[in-house]
């Protein structure tokens, strides 16, 4: 059967014009045994791939399109622009695909090794290392789309994918009725037979579809610089670049059936899967210690600083749960790795806090990582964790703003650069970016473009009225300017390129490169992991945020001026002033503080300065800090949406009951007064009503 082995999606950046979901979803379609997403120079859409795969049972193989360093063309091109056109889309390059779990690793290295010591966006595989690195690899020379042209591949390519890859190594030919069939055909037959490398049948699909083309012709303009009117036969001639089935193909090499067939025999060696990846958390043991043993001695430890006086009863059963529910789900490593961030805070003094859920947990606050007291607060540890979702926990720190790189180096300095990376962020086109770089593309004036990109709001899809352009001066029957907000509308969700994530650590006890290849950043001293958070929760991997706050800065200060004075310490005397032991002393529900909040005064204030908080305080009038965690949650979107804030604030005001609609739902309603606020009293009472239907 047909397998195609060559396809790029829009992961390849501005070069593809389909997501890598369309191109599983079609392949499953057209019955293709198998398809490899083989992007440039990254494995960007591998995991999204992955995901469409294994819900469309769909096979897809593992692999990268990788440019050569340096460059080793044919011949010299005719002129800057030439070069300029050519230089990213048509360079000699070589596809690998993974054959096995060694083979995902060296691909994982070869890519590292491309990337490394250059500025972000470049890269290029030098051929001592691909011939070094090969174990596990499948080599698959495409033919280029002009045999005279920069992309033909050099001798010493050809010659160590037939000497090194051996077996491994192959040609691939495609067709795309462009007039230079017969000529490329012929030079990889010529290179087949001069250095005995067999030839495989590929589509060379940009796009699952025909009607993608325009959007690739808009997104090769928009990298290169150019617009439709100037880029001529620079574009592909023709639609053909599309994903083709196996009858479709057996038409195309109809003299030539057996380079259709090996492909299916080359995907059917590819047995590689992400599925296979395995991550594990560092972790430092003593010998004979395990993880959870580390984990709850250094819980007693910190729950004996917290607690001098003693734990109290209630809060050492909930550490016990916890405890025994972390051992359980295999991820006291993941703790230990946030301890020991946390600590690298305090030995400098750096104030930190997490955030979100893991406020809700016992065993975080002893270990210092939040300061919410369970003695004082009625947590759901469920929130944060359960045994029930298959969900990673995720622990937010937040650090002081000014002082947060220190604790970035430090964790690179720490693990290694090998075993330690930031999480990178997709940007993608939305409504108004997209607008402003189609209409460049079609050549629309600035003036033009600006009015253009002015009738919708950052945040808005690309959709827009013939009203509104006339409202804006525009002519809704000019062809340009419907075409531009047409394919505006098309590229909207492409990714245009990766940037670093806000704080997103993956640290590993293994090298990174066994698991995913890594790419500096363009932040000086930064390296990233080619994908997104939604990609890394997809693997199973774990990720820690390390984040920067500036309240935290202004806390941090103030800290230490009232622990000059002397207050903040225990037994009025410490070795130090520890800025995170110090805020976990701050004296609970002050009066006066929560006056302050029912008057609105509270510029300045973290979660309840902007306007919208500052007009609920005087109606909700906060008397404690759960009234405070109501009023944060009052202020959101769903309960503003799901209309809970006037009930809500009626039965706290006493003008109807607050009751709950069940007796079953008394223990989750009651604190909210029978109002539901907070996600996890939703799916609470969705697990109730499970319970009563039987679903």
């Amino acid at each position: 059967m047909f397998a195609e082995l060559l396809a790029r999606s829009n992961f390849s950046f501005l070069t593809g014009a389909s997501h890598p979901e369309e191109l599983v979803v079609r392949a499953q379609e057209l019955g293709l045994a198998a398809i490899a997403l083989t992007d440039r120079m990254g494995l960007y859409g591998s995991v999204r791939a992955h995901a469409q795969g294994r819900e469309s049972d769909q096979r897809v193989i593992v692999g990268a399109e990788l440019v050569l360093d340096p460059p080793v063309p044919s011949r010299s091109p005719n002129s800057p622009t030439e070069a300029r056109l050519f230089a990213l889309s048509h360079a000699p390059s070589v596809v690998l695909l993974a054959r096995d779990h060694e083979g995902y690793s060296n691909l994982c290295r070869l890519l590292t090794l491309a990337h490394a010591d250059r500025p972000k966006g470049e890269g290029g595989l030098r051929l001592d290392d691909l011939a070094t690195y090969h174990q596990g690899l499948v080599a698959i020379v495409p033919a280029p789309r002009d045999p005279d042209g920069p992309d033909a591949p050099p001798d010493e390519l050809l010659s160590i994918v037939s000497g090194v890859f051996e077996e491994r190594g192959f040609l691939s030919a495609h067709r795309h009725l462009d007039g230079l069939d017969v000529v490329r055909l012929a030079a990889v037959e010529a290179w087949s037979a001069r250095h005995s490398i067999d030839v495989v049948a590929s589509a060379r699909p940009l796009f699952h579809r025909r009607s993608r083309k325009v959007v690739a012709d808009v997104l090769d303009c928009s990298r290169e610089g150019t617009t439709l009117d100037r880029a001529g036969t620079a574009l592909s001639a023709n639609t053909e670049a599309f994903l083709r089935s196996e009858p479709e193909m057996q038409r195309l090499f109809r003299e030539r059936p057996a380079w259709v067939d090996r492909s299916g025999e080359v995907a059917s060696a590819c047995r590689f899967s992400l599925s296979e990846l395995r991550y594990h958390f560092p972790c430092a043991l003593a010998p004979g210690e395990s993880a959870a043993d580390k984990l709850r001695r250094l819980s007693l430890e910190g729950g004996l600083r917290r607690y001098p006086g003693g734990v109290p009863s209630g809060v050492a059963e909930q550490i016990e749960k916890e405890l025994s529910l972390i051992q359980t789900l295999g991820v006291a490593p993941y703790f230990l790795s946030t301890w020991e961030i946390v600590e690298i805070a305090r030995a400098r003094r750096i104030l930190c806090q997490g955030r979100g859920s893991a406020a809700n947990s016992a065993v975080c606050y002893v270990l210092g990582i939040t300061a919410v007291d369970p003695a004082r607060s009625n947590l759901l540890f469920e929130r944060f964790m359960s045994a029930e979702r298959s969900e990673p926990p995720d622990i937010d720190i937040d650090f002081e703003h000014e002082r947060r790189e220190e604790v970035i180096q430090e964790i690179y300095a720490r693990h290694g650069r090998d075993r330690a990376a930031m999480v990178s962020e997709v940007i993608c086109y939305r409504g108004k970016s997209a607008l402003r770089e189609v209409g460049k593309v079609f050549g629309l004036s600035l003036e033009q473009i600006d009015r253009l990109a002015g009738t919708i709001t950052h945040w808005d899809s690309a959709e827009v009225s013939d009203s509104r352009l006339r409202e804006m001066g525009l002519d809704p029957a000019d062809a340009r300017l419907r075409q531009s907000v047409m394919l505006a509308r098309a590229i909207e969700g492409f990714p245009r390129h990766l940037s670093i994530h806000v704080g997103g650590f993956v640290l590993s006890a293994r090298p990174l490169h066994e698991v995913a290849p890594i790419e500096p950043a363009r932040m000086p001293e930064r390296t990233v992991m080619p994908w997104d958070k939604d990609d890394i929760e997809a693997l199973g991997f774990f990720k820690i945020d390390v984040l920067g706050l500036g309240m935290l800065t202004a806390i941090r200060k103030c800290l230490a001026l009232i622990w000059q004075d002397g207050a903040l310490r225990v037994g009025g005397e410490s070795p130090g002033f520890d800025p995170i032991e110090a805020l976990a002393r701050v004296p609970a529900e002050d009066s006066g503080v929560y006056d302050q909040c029912c008057r609105a005064d509270t510029v300045g204030v973290f979660q309840i300065e902007s306007r919208a908080q500052m007009a609920m305080l005087p109606r909700l009038k906060p008397r404690r800090f759960y009234d405070l965690v109501v009023e944060v949650a009052l202020v959101r979107p769903g309960p503003i949406q799901g209309g809970m804030v006037h009930p809500y604030l009626r039965r706290r005001n006493g003008e109807e009951p607050g009751s709950s609609p069940h007796p079953s739902l008394e223990p989750i309603l009651a604190r909210t007064l029978g109002v539901p606020l907070f996600q996890e009293q939703v799916m609470q009472i969705a697990i109730v009503g499970a319970g009563y239907t039987g679903g």
